[in-house]
């Protein structure tokens, strides 16, 4: 006999590590959550059915076609706006939130502009499908020939910022305008793709940024009618924060707070979308998030006590996400420990990573 259930099926456009996490976090509460590939079979949906993504862009099928059109899909009108970085800036600066100054580059008469308006050391970006280090060039005076014919048009300049650090924002708003927000998170781009992140409740300026960051994301999310998670990325100048980045989507840097929260990122996504009771979210312990990137995987990381290893079941390439590790303790001192022990079972390119966490712990 089949079991009637309490809520309604969640599709997934998308089934990466982020849906998979997803569909992990909605199992105790009896959510089913079903992540898709972009090539899976058309079907026909609930008429209950709530649908969500995992990522900004996907490829033109019949499935994505009827999912990425339908009146179920949650936030369908924002992912337009954010996956293009042309439409994203432009609605920071209607919304008088601090960015790095940008135009769009749309053929090779603009370079004496940019310079001259923009910076003298740019930033290129491709507007749409460019992340973790790819589709983006640091441009000056001298090398601006990178910038190819076939690019004028599909990217944005902005200006270089020499910035103190960086740190994010991720948080969730409901169907009646309130919000949740995790604490701001300090992050650490190695070829700009993030490695690690570190929460601790007694960084400098930690209730500054955090006011700073929820009063913009905020201010975001409610000019969207956005529901669901959403991340922010800022650059760190001093004691003001710049916007960077915006993820309509559970996000990378928020993973540790599977380990390191009351109720993780992909659990709070899932009760946004479906507007159930949500208390304040209350951090564990300081955490520290390991992203593990185009390495082999290791059963030693399994005797790290106080950890959690999330490995993607990929094939191990070079750049690639493979996997993530958190590290929870309420004693620094243990947390840097723990990840002195992780320490031996990483290739060398990770210690000047984990070198950083450690001062960002002491």
């Amino acid at each position: 006999m089949q079991k009637s259930a309490i809520y309604p099926p969640v599709y997934v456009l998308g089934n990466g590590q982020l849906g998979r996490m997803l569909r992990y976090a909605g199992a105790p509460l009896d959510i089913e959550v079903l992540p898709l590939a972009f090539d899976a079979p058309v079907f026909e949906l609930p008429s209950n059915s709530i649908i969500t993504a995992e990522i900004e862009r996907w490829t033109q099928t019949p499935l994505t076609e009827l999912l990425g059109n339908h009146p179920n899909f949650v936030n369908l009108n924002v992912f337009g706006t954010t996956a293009d970085r042309f439409t994203q800036k432009s609605l920071l600066d209607k919304l008088q939130l601090p960015t790095a100054p940008w135009q769009l580059l749309s053929s090779k008469a603009q370079w004496d502009e940019v310079f001259s308006q923009v910076g003298e050391k740019v930033v290129v970006k491709r507007r749409t499908g460019g992340y973790d280090g790819r589709g983006q060039w640091i441009v000056t005076q001298e090398n601006r020939a990178q910038i190819t014919d076939d690019l004028f048009g599909e990217v944005i300049a902005e200006k270089f910022i020499p910035f103190d650090g960086e740190v994010s924002l991720v948080g969730a708003r409901f169907k009646n305008g309130e919000t949740r927000f995790y604490p701001v998170t300090h992050n650490l781009q190695q070829n700009g793709i993030l490695r690690y992140s570190v929460y601790h409740p007694d960084f400098p300026q930690q209730a500054h940024f955090q006011t700073q960051a929820e009063q913009m994301l905020k201010q975001i999310m409610d000019e969207l009618n956005y529901i669901g998670v959403m991340a922010m990325e800022c650059f760190v100048v001093g004691d003001k924060l710049l916007i960077n980045e915006l993820a309509p989507r559970v996000h990378n840097s928020g993973h540790w707070t599977q380990l390191g929260c009351s109720i993780s990122q992909f659990e709070l996504h899932l009760r946004a979308l479906l507007d159930l009771p949500t208390p304040k979210l209350e951090p564990i312990a300081p955490s520290v998030m390991v992203n593990l990137i185009g390495i082999e995987h290791n059963n030693a990381w399994l005797n790290v006590p106080f950890s959690q290893l999330h490995w993607y079941g990929k094939e191990v390439r070079a750049g690639r996400k493979v996997g993530h590790i958190n590290l929870t303790h309420p004693s620094n001192t243990q947390l840097i420990a723990l990840l002195e022990q992780l320490r031996q079972h990483l290739t060398e390119d990770f210690h000047s990573g984990l070198n950083w966490a450690i001062e960002k712990l002491k």
